[in-house]
């Protein structure tokens, strides 16, 4: 394992990166918190701005190209970008199985699955955990 490769991406890679590696580790610490309470609010924040620099700097990156210079990962930054305020809104109005459920998702797709993708042969990230 080395962080050269990503330490010698683009400035908008390593922003994302970093942000979506931030965001899975406070994610987990969230899911596996109590709920409701000053900590997972605050933490909660955190996390929502981080989610945002993650999907928004996507749009800088544009290392899969389908559809000119964007991909499906594009797509689910767009999802992330407007289920992230949704989601606030649950949480806020006190809609907490919504609340609970748009997160998951979130959580689930933009960093879960999406990061499984970063894992493929010839993607930065596998030179990072696997080497060339």
């Amino acid at each position: 394992m080395s962080l050269a490769p990503l330490l010698n991406a683009a400035p908008a890679i390593q922003l994302h990166a970093f942000a979506a590696l931030a965001a899975f580790g406070l994610g987990a610490v969230q899911l596996a918190a109590p709920k409701g309470t000053l900590p997972h609010r605050t933490l909660g924040w955190i996390w929502v701005v981080l989610m945002v620099i993650v999907a928004a700097s996507s749009f800088w990156i544009h290392e899969l190209r389908l559809w000119g210079p964007w991909s499906p990962i594009h797509l689910l930054a767009i999802f992330t970008l407007a289920m992230l305020p949704l989601a606030v809104l649950h949480a806020r109005r006190h809609r907490v199985g919504r609340h609970r459920n748009a997160m998951i998702a979130i959580f689930a797709g933009a960093l879960v699955v999406a990061g499984l993708f970063t894992l493929m042969p010839g993607r930065i990230m596998h030179a990072v955990v696997f080497g060339h």
